[in-house]
């Protein structure tokens, strides 16, 4: 994509999501949670596109795709969520989407939810095929194993746009775009808080996500990468995965200070893990946040709570609300406008100084 079709796209995509966040009402279908994706302060904001997908350095339109142009308020759109909705942004991220296609009159959203299972994810995306569905947003459980569900789109020309976690597939052939974060220099930045707030010497546990995916994959090298080159006296003496559930973070740090009772640090590749983590190091009488110093990643209300409370020493956000973004790809993509491959947004990070201040903005 040349610079001045970058730029413009990155301006348009910014000026509509800030413009869509900032709206004083959002339509709040029954039984979609608590959780709202109109607040302002929490507006994703692009960060870069980057590198176009196909063979003219463009990015991807419609024609290089083979779909057709098309007014979302006459479409059905399909949102595919990966995971069961008790992890708080999962609940802001399909919150955001519900919010954002009622603000801009799509004709109908279908969505589905796999429950952390592929099988029924792929099955999801091909029901909603079969509903109609002529756009799908889908929030991929892994990075691999969608290719049944992105063949069905392909062969009736149906646009998917992918978020939060990117799939090993061909952009402008079985996807148009991924949206998402930066999760290597997420690893990163939660490993330079980590050195900040520790001095720099240590043993570090790492909660690591669900295996399968780019996110858990691209968290842990930034997050070892950095830690190797810039803090030799941090050791990190475990791995293992806590699933980015709480229970199950919980459940890994329990047997992880019970075979590594000197660990004075935790990595958490989500907030749940994180929060698990400091249930489970109170049960064993140590004081999160001082004795054992804790940072993840997500940004989630409770998490930022915890740093405001003295229990948790850092947070680097991912912002889960992308309804906005999501929705004006897909209005440029259909207007015609070549979309970059990738769309990462920035992401902010929260510390002690200013974790009270910055609760509004937490999901």
């Amino acid at each position: 994509m040349s610079t001045s079709r970058s730029t413009r796209f990155l301006a348009v995509v910014c000026l509509t999501a800030a413009a869509a966040l900032t709206a004083t009402s959002c339509a709040k279908e029954e039984g979609s949670g608590s959780a709202s994706s109109a607040s302002s302060e929490g507006a994703q904001v692009v960060q870069s596109p980057t590198a176009a997908a196909d063979a003219s350095g463009s990015g991807c339109t419609l024609q290089t795709y083979g779909a057709s142009k098309l007014d979302l308020k006459d479409a059905v759109v399909g949102f595919s969520q990966s995971e069961k909705e008790a992890n708080p942004f999962r609940i802001a991220e399909t919150q955001s989407i519900k919010d954002e296609a009622a603000k801009l009159g799509v004709k109908k959203l279908l969505t589905t939810n796999a429950q952390s299972q592929l099988p029924k994810q792929i099955s999801d995306i091909q029901d909603m095929l079969a509903q109609g569905a002529q756009l799908l947003i889908v929030a991929p459980l892994n990075s691999d194993g969608l290719e049944p569900a992105l063949r069905a789109a392909a062969a009736k020309h149906v646009p998917v746009i992918t978020i939060d976690r990117k799939i090993n597939a061909t952009a402008c052939k079985d996807y148009v775009a991924f949206l998402g974060s930066d999760f290597v220099e997420q690893g990163k930045r939660a490993a330079d808080q980590m050195i900040k707030v520790t001095g720099g010497k240590g043993k570090v546990a790492i909660l690591l996500g669900a295996s399968g995916n780019n996110v858990t994959t691209d968290r842990t090298k930034g997050f070892v990468d950095q830690i190797k080159a810039q803090a030799p006296g941090l050791e990190i003496v475990a791995q293992q995965t806590g699933e980015f559930a709480r229970d199950k973070g919980q459940q890994v740090m329990e047997q992880l200070i019970q075979a590594n009772p000197g660990i004075t640090a935790v990595y958490a590749e989500n907030d749940e893990m994180g929060l698990g983590a400091v249930t489970a190091l109170k049960a064993a009488g140590k004081k999160p946040g001082e004795d054992v110093k804790i940072v993840s990643i997500d940004g989630t209300r409770n998490a930022v709570q915890a740093l405001a409370n003295g229990q948790y020493n850092g947070v680097i956000e991912s912002n889960p609300r992308f309804g906005p973004l999501a929705f004006a790809t897909a209005q440029k993509f259909f207007a015609g406008e070549a979309i970059p491959e990738d769309v990462i947004i920035s992401d902010r990070e929260y510390d002690a100084s200013n974790a009270k201040n910055s609760l509004s903005g937490a999901y």
